[in-house]
């Protein structure tokens, strides 16, 4: 709305590079001077830890002279303190610089400046696509993993798909409604469910990998934390392992990933399904998160997983607490400083229910609303059981987020 003056003020809301170019190009900037002006759009926050004073002074003191800033913990400048985190506060144009003037530093400090870079190099570029065995799953879209529970005792689906023939049914129709991967698992991991062994969940999960693989072409992941599960099923036709513990559980399921050359799904949890619940406090819920899925990323990679291979999930549900399940979607962005696609699995679970007071079999809209901020906030594959519904959601979500849709 013009003021008495003539003018007109209003605030642009900014979230990515595309955003800043496109307003630039709006407004017909020369566009030589675009990329240099588009970095000085995006804000960025940046959280370090376990600095020493000396280093968290010259980070403080470079952003302050870059017209950024850094803050730091009470008794940094004086040095009365050993240790220090820090987060820096600024544009990534003004990180890029900080990052060209600790690179001449010393303390350590050019190792600091090429971890900056990569962060910023992940948060501004997303992977394109996601390699599988056999074949590469584009990004371009959100890809829908439907869920197919193969258990007598799943929170919301038990006991429906334990016949196979049920199964492979099911299958095929989540894949008719525009489904792009099949998850298929013998074992329940709902809070406070029992482990299931290995030879019970072989029988139950491999019939159902062999005749769906022969029958859908959409992918096929299996959802299981051993290695005696995961490599026949990667045998019958699985080309994605979608492991709850990242890793965690089984020491062989890294080497089995590895060889058979399957994607990968790595899970934040603590404990086992069956005490994970009692685990739901954190004193930094998003930068334990973030540890615990860095430390899964290093065991794949060590034992030869490649990175495009690699999805992370924040474990939506596994030892996190309602107002924690809630969090995570918030802030779900701080994810994609590790450079992996993003999947999030909120389908129908209880926080749903809690905030909506509806019961399992009621909550779609609720589902719905954490698949489409979850899309909005960086996710690119979403697991749910309500699959015809979820793509559509999804699709505009996609087509709301990303300047790049085309009708």
């Amino acid at each position: 709305m013009k003021s008495s003056n003539g003018f007109s003020a209003r605030l642009l809301a900014i979230a990515t590079l595309g955003d800043a170019e496109r307003e630039l190009r709006r407004i017909r900037v020369d566009p030589a001077g675009i990329p240099m002006m588009a970095p000085k759009m995006l804000s960025r926050c940046v959280h370090l830890t376990g600095l020493k004073c000396g280093q968290a002074n010259v980070l403080k003191q470079e952003m302050l002279s870059l017209g950024g800033d850094a803050a730091v913990a009470r008794g940094t400048v004086a040095c009365s303190i050993d240790r220090s985190d820090a987060i820096l506060i600024g544009t990534d144009k003004q990180v890029h610089k900080l990052c060209r003037k600790l690179a001449q530093q010393p303390f350590g400090l050019p190792a600091l400046a090429e971890e900056l870079e990569a962060l910023l190099a992940n948060a501004s570029a997303q992977p394109k696509s996601w390699r599988i065995a056999n074949r590469e799953l584009p990004l371009e879209r959100p890809l829908i993993m439907g869920i197919l529970n193969v258990t007598p005792d799943s929170f919301s689906d038990g006991n429906r798909f334990l016949d196979p023939q049920q199964a492979v049914d099911r299958a095929q129709e989540m894949a008719e409604q525009g489904a792009d991967i099949i998850d298929i698992g013998g074992e329940s991991t709902r809070p406070g469910a029992a482990p299931v062994d290995a030879g019970e969940e072989v029988k139950r999960v491999l019939p159902v990998i062999e005749e769906v693989a022969g029958k859908v072409s959409c992918a096929i992941s299996v959802d299981t934390w051993k290695s005696a599960v995961a490599r026949p099923a990667m045998a019958a036709g699985a080309g994605i392992i979608n492991d709850i513990s990242g890793f965690r559980f089984d020491p062989e399921m890294a080497a089995v990933a590895a060889q058979s050359g399957s994607g990968v799904v790595l899970m934040h949890t603590r404990g086992t399904p069956l005490t994970m619940q009692t685990e739901t406090r954190y004193d930094d819920l998003m930068g334990e998160v973030i540890q615990g899925l860095g430390k899964s990323v290093e065991i794949a990679v060590g034992a030869g997983v490649e990175r495009a291979r690699i999805v992370v999930d924040p474990g939506i549900g596994f030892a996190k607490d309602g107002h924690g399940n809630l969090e995570i979607l918030r802030r779900l962005r701080e994810l994609t400083g590790l450079g992996f696609p993003i999947l999030v699995g909120t389908s129908r679970k209880g926080f749903i229910g809690k905030v909506l007071k509806r019961d399992t079999g009621d909550r779609v809209f609720g589902t719905a609303a954490t698949v489409a901020l979850a899309i909005a906030n960086g996710a690119s594959i979403l697991r749910v059981h309500d699959v015809a519904e979820m793509r559509d959601v999804a699709d505009m979500a996609h087509a709301i987020s990303y300047v790049n849709f085309e009708f």
